[in-house]
């Protein structure tokens, strides 16, 4: 028996803010194999969204890079604790009360935040985003950076950045073109509108989707988008597109009458890590990373700039507008858009005073 150099980071870290999991791969019927293992990296932060803080970054970080050494893994699953949410992005409240107007100390932080993006794509086993529910923001930047996407059909995808004062510019700006072209990835970059699951895959963000609502003890697919595919009277596909009116209604009552039941999502995520098994390691370790090329060439070229610009602008719009998301009352946690363009266009210097001038109500 050979004796390994341990190459990780930090020997025996223990894990507080994430969950770092080791499941037996599977056969291919469906037996456990004794000595090879999935790791499960698993963001545990359910009650905010699966939201991640500096701390959580770090972790991520090394969770991968212990992943990716272990002789023994096969296969990263990238996913997040609860049924409501994958990940929805950075942690807004600590953005608000430590990292706004602080540019040099965000800057410091989008150290992190690149670095774990980056320790996905360098990572040396496949990843899979096991998407359990909403995948918003920067919780869309890092599920991009991993190499499949098996998805809850309930799950919501899409950015939050202009809306909040920030820009995506922690990966979507340069993934999101790859996998859905510059027209529908413009819309979703700048209007900030989500997309259903089945508008993803259509679109070609997702691997594969998994019906998880049941009722009566079968399942049934997401009662909310239409899910069956046509074109409509103006040629337009409305497959995945969400219901209006009464059928959006018969569609909410419906859904107080399911429960969430992920456990096809998590057959699906089982199937392709044996299919990845029952393959050469180290060709399928080349081929993915050929494949990651095309998202390493447009995310280093950009991050550091980005990453400059993202701290600076803690002085101004995300400094008001990540206050507005963390202070604002339920339902108004945006700012008043069209008077900072007013008060803009009139000369107004960027102050504490103008801030709190479109700020939304307080809770």
């Amino acid at each position: 028996m050979n004796t390994f150099a341990n190459h990780d980071l930090v020997p025996d870290l223990k894990f507080t803010e994430i969950k770092y999991e080791l499941k037996p791969c599977l056969d291919g019927q469906g037996n456990a194999i004794d000595g090879l293992y999935n790791a499960w990296i698993i963001l545990n932060n359910p009650a905010q969204y699966n939201s991640y803080n500096t701390h959580m970054v770090k972790e991520v970080i090394l969770a991968f890079r212990k992943a990716s050494n272990a002789r023994d893994v096969v296969a990263v699953v990238f996913t997040g604790a609860g049924d409501r949410s994958f990940c929805t992005g950075g942690n807004t409240k600590e953005y608000a009360e430590y990292y706004a107007g602080q540019p040099e100390e965000y800057r410091q932080y989008m150290r992190l935040f690149n670095d774990m993006v980056t320790a996905i794509l360098h990572c040396d086993k496949p990843v899979i985003c096991r998407v359990n529910g909403m995948r918003i923001g920067g919780g869309q930047e890092i599920g991009m950076a991993c190499d499949f996407s098996v998805a809850s059909d309930m799950a919501l995808f899409g950015q939050a950045g202009p809306k909040h004062g920030s820009a995506p510019d922690g990966g979507s700006t340069d993934f999101l073109p790859l996998f859905v072209g510059i027209e529908h990835a413009m819309a979703s970059l700048t209007l900030c509108q989500s997309w259903s699951a089945h508008k993803a895959q259509r679109l070609g963000l997702l691997t594969e989707i998994i019906p998880v609502l049941k009722k009566d003890g079968k399942y049934i697919p997401n009662p909310l988008v239409v899910t069956d595919r046509y074109v409509d009277e103006t040629g337009q596909i409305v497959h995945g597109e969400p219901h209006t009116g009464e059928k959006k209604q018969q569609a909410k009552q419906l859904l107080k009458q399911c429960e969430m039941d992920l456990t096809l999502l998590d057959q699906a995520v089982d199937r392709l890590c044996t299919s990845l098994l029952l393959t050469v390691p180290g060709c399928t370790s080349k081929t993915i990373e050929s494949a990651r090329k095309h998202k390493l060439a447009h995310w280093d070229r950009n991050r550091e700039t980005n990453r400059a610009w993202l701290g600076l602008n803690m002085l101004t719009e995300a400094k008001a507008g990540f206050r507005a998301f963390n202070e604002g009352a339920k339902g108004q946690r945006e700012i008043d858009f069209i008077k900072l363009r007013l008060l803009l266009a009139k000369g107004e210097k960027w102050s504490d005073e103008l801030i709190e001038s479109v700020m939304p109500p307080k809770k």
